[in-house]
């Protein structure tokens, strides 16, 4: 949680807001998808994400995208993955990853439209 409160402060007085505006902003179509993708790494808990997310947002990071970052980053990420492969077949493991991508992405996109 430190790491996450850390981060969320670099980015609330250190990044451009430009920067997220061009990239993360509500017109970008591929923004929603690359945050799924980039959260997959990283791993936290929904109260650790919570920081980092609020200064995306107050940068200009659309209200969708951000949540799909930190869905993804408490559903997906790579550390949950190696914990379920002990329990799940891979086929049923890849299925899990799909839907959970695919349900993730399209509510990104749902709150970006909406908000």
């Amino acid at each position: 949680m430190v790491i996450a409160i850390a981060i969320g402060g670099w980015i609330h007085g250190y990044l451009p807001e430009d920067f997220l505006l061009q990239y993360a902003g509500a017109d970008n179509i591929f923004a929603v998808p690359m945050a799924v993708i980039i959260g997959v790494p990283l791993y936290s808990n929904a109260a650790g994400t919570i920081p980092l997310i609020s200064a995306l947002i107050e940068k200009g990071m659309a209200a969708g995208t951000a949540l799909a970052l930190m869905m993804s980053i408490t559903a997906l990420s790579l550390p949950e993955m190696i914990i379920l492969r002990k329990v799940m077949k891979p086929k049923l493991l890849a299925t899990f990853i799909a839907i959970l991508a695919v349900s993730i992405t399209l509510t990104g996109y749902i709150f970006n439209l909406i908000i």
